[in-house]
């Protein structure tokens, strides 16, 4: 990491703000952040970092980043929490809908003519749980189910408190104006009484899905392989090795013809002779 002055810099934006978060303090949490989930946060994110780092000041009564760093570096439970906190992004349902329109009009089809059974989908990083949801919503307005195959859908995330979230599988009804009406009639109910306001995922759809925690950069315990791998707008936080190393594993755990979409803003680098890119950030199998 070179050796870093630990003196005021004056031109800090986040100079005389409540809690203290010197150059130095930053430098750690970038290379802390990166060493446990690959994950490189760029000088542009420390005013995002500091929000962040405030809220957990504030609940441990501390003034200063110094005095939280001895709490992660000791506390396995502090460090989870504060990797959630730092990691987490918002997301909703159906976003970048060319990744579903191509798996409702290309993939849905083959399937059922080759009656291929379990269509087996990985969401990884799958934050709230919009997006294994929404996977699962055009599944069952496609009537994939109704032609006698079983889906299953794999969803990940590092962050645990996501996770909890999206188990739930319930969202604010503000949530509707991302969801085309084709999809709401088979996918979601309405919340009543003590729930009204919100809507949730039908039970039957929910118990196709298997929430679990991981870490991208660990071991991965999945031994079977999927049709489709959705793993969009997680790579751009990591360096291109990185990146590229992920892509290769995601290969490998992909059928013969299986999809992997990523997010608008990524690509696959120098894997094309591993993948061929057919637009929209859809890449298959070679």
């Amino acid at each position: 990491m070179g050796r870093v002055l630990d003196q005021p810099n004056l031109s800090d934006p986040l100079a005389g703000r409540e809690f203290e978060l010197t150059d130095k303090d930053f430098k750690f949490i970038q290379w802390f952040i990166h060493k446990n989930v690959g994950i490189f946060l760029s000088d542009k994110k420390k005013a995002m970092v500091y929000g962040r780092i405030s809220r957990l000041l504030r609940e441990h009564g501390m003034m200063r980043f110094k005095q939280y760093r001895e709490l992660i570096e000791t506390n396995e439970d502090e460090k989870i929490n504060f990797i959630n906190n730092i990691t987490t992004n918002k997301t909703h349902f159906f976003r970048e809908i060319h990744h579903f329109d191509y798996i409702e009009k290309v993939m849905v089809p083959k399937w059922k003519q080759t009656q291929h059974s379990p269509v087996r989908i990985w969401s990884a990083g799958c934050s709230t749980g919009e997006e294994p949801y929404s996977y699962m919503a055009m599944l069952a307005s496609s009537d994939l189910f109704d032609s006698g195959i079983e889906a299953r859908l794999l969803a990940t995330d590092l962050d645990t408190k996501v996770l909890a979230h999206a188990r739930q599988g319930i969202y604010s009804d503000e949530s509707l104006a991302s969801i085309p009406e084709r999809y709401l009639r088979k996918a979601f109910v309405k919340g009543r009484g003590a729930q009204h306001g919100k809507i949730k995922i039908k039970r039957a759809l929910q118990q196709r899905i298997t929430f679990n925690q991981l870490n991208l950069l660990a071991e991965w315990p999945m031994r079977q392989r999927f049709d489709v791998i959705s793993c969009r707008n997680v790579m751009i936080y990591f360096d291109k090795p990185t990146q590229e190393a992920l892509i290769r594993r995601f290969y490998q755990l992909l059928n013969e013809d299986g999809v992997l979409f990523i997010g608008h803003s990524e690509s696959v680098g120098n894997c094309t002779d591993i993948f061929r890119h057919i637009g929209h950030t859809i890449y298959l199998k070679q």
